[in-house]
């Protein structure tokens, strides 16, 4: 139920385009988007329902009741840039055995190529050799729920920014028990953690799947997709997400025109960062 939205474009298109949204809004945290935004922003339907992280484990190889909603940011209103396509195909990563292991990402083929707007654009997918440094601030967003809540109509995106936290402060963090609740979790190498150890902010129910990018010069890569993590802004577990630089080959091995950004964006951001 965590599956980032592919869509059909070539090589030379990708690296025209990606990672750079017309309109240009940034707050800082938890707050609504604009209308243009983040326009690689898609959420996954099923029967017509924003498709939540643990509501269900639907079959991949049944694709009739899955749609992928573009070019908005309100869910429950009718907007003039709102696309709606269905799902030819999912891919799912043959790692993947359920709820906090490794291999939790799936490509979606769309029924169609889609014509890109102001409004529908790709995101910038880095290189495997690309970093992304501790303490980066990088933005994530979703439809999910607010505070264990339902987010309220008319569901209106939500972002937030978090930093990058460092690997071993990931892993330590979830080597730690919170009660009989909370029981230590193993934090595996596609895996990567941002957010705030302290808890306050963070994604939540319904967010699994979305984007977190980072700036990198002028454009927008796809760092991680959220996956997992334990209750939501809980102190000591910040979100989980699978880094999207461990799946280069996996990718390319389905999608062989795709781009990658290469190793001296990951040098731009860190300077950026500092």
């Amino acid at each position: 139920s965590r599956q980032p939205i592919r869509v059909g474009l070539s090589r030379a298109q990708h690296v025209a385009i990606c990672g750079r949204p017309r309109a240009q809004y940034r707050n800082v945290g938890g707050e609504d988007s604009m209308e243009g935004e983040w326009p690689w922003q898609a959420s996954l339907l099923w029967n017509n329902k924003h498709l939540l992280s643990t509501s269900l484990d639907p079959d991949p190889t049944n694709t009739y009741n899955y749609m992928v909603l573009l070019g908005v940011n309100k869910l429950a209103n009718s907007q003039p840039h709102k696309l709606s396509l269905g799902v030819k195909r999912i891919i799912r990563h043959p790692k993947y055995l359920g709820e906090s292991s490794s291999g939790d990402i799936a490509l979606v083929e769309l029924e169609r190529p889609i014509q890109f707007t102001d409004y529908i654009l790709p995101i910038c997918l880095p290189a495997a050799s690309v970093q992304f440094p501790a303490g980066m601030k990088c933005w994530v967003t979703g439809w999910g729920n607010i505070q264990e809540e339902d987010l309220p109509a008319p569901q209106t995106l939500q972002k937030l920014q978090v930093p990058i936290i460092d690997q071993r402060t990931c892993k330590y963090l979830y080597n730690m028990a919170l009660g009989e609740k909370f029981p230590p979790k193993s934090i595996q190498d596609d895996m990567m953690c941002a957010g705030y150890a302290e808890g306050m902010k963070d994604t939540c129910k319904g967010d699994s799947g979305g984007p977190l990018v980072c700036k990198a010069s002028k454009e927008w890569l796809l760092a991680g997709i959220v996956s997992w993590g334990e209750g939501c802004a809980i102190k000591n577990r910040p979100g989980v997400y699978i880094r999207l630089t461990s799946y280069e080959a996996w990718i390319h091995n389905h999608v062989p025109d795709i781009e990658f950004r290469p190793l001296w964006w990951g040098v731009s951001a860190f300077f950026q960062f500092c």
